[in-house]
């Protein structure tokens, strides 16, 4: 079934419909809040709040652009005003050094659900920067409007979030005798 036709559906409260695009876009927004989340049943949360209100303002949606950006970005916005409201990020002193960490891409042998872990064991306000940078290209500017922070705080997070990822992967590759 094509999703515009669902999506006018579900406007017009067709319950059959809202089963429909659940069913269409619950894996990949249930995957963006896993991605941002530690923990799963808090990924889970989010996702069920996030699809309420893609369903309560579900008439705001013109039709101008993907359906699945629009809901991706309201996905976004559930799990980051989770993170504000819990204050998971501090301000940076903006003339505070930034670490230079020249963290490089690099041939890895791990698997995306290994380099995921390592993500996942980041402090809140890394992680969400370092998703919202490397993952889902966001500048530092949309981060720092997003999260009610500084650019210099966005950049400081990125490079900390990098410096402790290149770390772990360093501390991993040791155990496994990789080099």
């Amino acid at each position: 079934m094509d999703l515009d036709k669902i999506v006018k559906e579900c406007q017009q409260c067709d319950r059959r419909a809202q089963k429909s695009l659940y069913q269409i876009i619950s894996p990949k927004l249930l995957g963006i809040c896993i991605k941002y989340c530690k923990d799963k049943a808090l990924a889970e949360d989010l996702f069920q709040e996030a699809m309420i209100t893609i369903y309560n303002k579900i008439d705001q949606y013109k039709f101008k652009g993907s359906f699945e950006g629009w809901a991706k970005r309201i996905t976004v916005n559930t799990i980051l005003g989770y993170y504000r409201k819990h204050q998971f990020f501090e301000d940076f002193d903006e003339n505070q050094n930034i670490i230079d960490d020249n963290f490089e891409d690099q041939t890895l042998d791990f698997s995306l659900h290994e380099l995921l872990e390592m993500i996942h064991q980041l402090s809140p306000k890394y992680r969400i920067v370092f998703s919202m940078y490397v993952l889902d290209d966001y500048s530092h500017q949309e981060i720092a409007s997003a999260l009610e922070i500084t650019v210099g705080t966005s950049k400081s997070n990125l490079s900390r979030a990098r410096v402790l990822l290149k770390n772990e992967i360093i501390k991993k590759r040791k155990a496994l005798n990789i080099e």
